[in-house]
């Protein structure tokens, strides 16, 4: 272990200064011989950070790191680690404990584990409060890191850490590929990492957005359709058609057309959910009647390690990268604003700067 690694990083102090961060030491994770402890180079900047410092999900635990998009480089290995070593460049997703025992841990559903950790402001069993990667450092059971490919950059892996999964897996799981129609609702973070994956895999790509300034760059994403959101009955002609829609939004209204979304899908076709609002901010109101095509309403929730590493060969083998801007960590308030605002094209990647 390197005798300088300290454990600090941007903290959210004040919830009523949700963006203003403040470079706070931390205590890590209890080092256990199953454990991983990397120094951070990258972190993107996800939704799920702003709905935690906002506290749109809850009250959050302070001083709190947020970050879970994190990429670093291994500074040591418990005695029991048997995949990483001391040099590895490695990452760290959404999630970062489970059981390991359940029935869903042992099935490679680990990220269903009913006592599923959270990167940050999650609890380990021992007390201690899980912090993010805002930061310079992490500590993480073997089974949460992921080892990234040499052929991808480190900017360009840490985004597909959790906005990547969190599509990749219900992309993989009702099986997008060759012959299949895949809508994308929502071309932001998530979303244009759908539309990449969907591609890659072989499948047909209709993208719905309701923002005209973003239609060139879906096109240059590689959708085949794109519909505009804000015209009326633009589902009409798609009656019966998709088999899969991947819906990112985070944000819903009582007057969001979900019906009409609900009837684009062919039968027994899947409506997946993958953003997640403020708790205050439900699904709109559906009626049996919405289900007369035999549709299915789902959701999914981050990804296995197993997807995970299926992802990051199909981001090495189809040359498969995110759209990203870099900026150094202390820019992190004009990250999350940009975020919170939807200024960002289409993902924020901060690199580490904390002396």
């Amino acid at each position: 272990m390197s005798p300088s690694l300290e454990f600090k990083g941007y903290a959210l102090t004040d919830p009523s200064l949700w963006s203003d961060l403040k470079v706070t030491a931390f205590k890590p994770k209890t080092f256990q011989p199953e454990d991983v402890e990397i120094a951070i180079t990258h972190c993107g900047v996800c939704g799920s950070d702003v709905h935690t410092l906002t506290q749109g999900w809850g009250e959050s635990n302070l001083p709190l790191v947020v970050g879970h998009e994190i990429i670093g480089k291994v500074t040591r290995v418990g005695d029991k680690v048997t995949e990483f070593k001391p040099g590895d460049r490695v990452g760290v997703g959404a999630q970062i404990g489970s059981c390991l025992q359940c029935k869903q841990c042992k099935s490679d559903y680990e990220n269903y584990c009913p006592d599923s950790i959270d990167t940050y402001n999650g609890e380990y069993p021992d007390g201690v409060i899980t912090h993010g990667g805002y930061s310079t450092a992490i500590r993480a059971h073997e089974r949460f890191v992921f080892p990234i490919p040499d052929g991808i950059e480190s900017r360009h892996a840490a985004t597909m850490l959790c906005a990547g999964l969190t599509v990749y897996s219900p992309l993989k799981t009702y099986g997008a590929g060759p012959g299949k129609k895949i809508g994308v609702v929502g071309i932001g973070g998530l979303g244009h990492y759908a539309v990449l994956w969907a591609k890659a895999m072989g499948a047909e790509v209709y993208a719905f957005t309701h923002d005209k300034t973003k239609i060139e760059d879906i096109k240059k994403m590689g959708a085949d359709h794109i519909i505009n959101t804000e015209e009326t009955d633009f589902h009409k002609p798609l009656a019966l058609t998709l088999d899969l829609i991947i819906s990112t939004r985070d944000v819903y209204s009582p007057d969001t057309p979900l019906s009409a979304y609900l009837s684009m899908l062919f039968v027994h076709g899947k409506f997946i959910t993958v953003g997640i609002p403020d708790a205050s901010d439900p699904l709109p109101q559906l009626h049996p009647f919405d289900f007369g095509n035999g549709c299915l309403l789902g959701g999914s929730h981050v990804g296995s390690k197993k997807e995970c590493l299926e992802m990051l060969e199909l981001a090495r083998s189809k040359n498969v990268r995110p759209w990203i801007e870099e900026m150094p960590m202390r820019d992190v308030k004009k990250a999350l604003e940009g975020v919170k605002h939807n200024k960002v094209r289409y993902r924020y990647v901060l690199t580490q700067d904390i002396n």
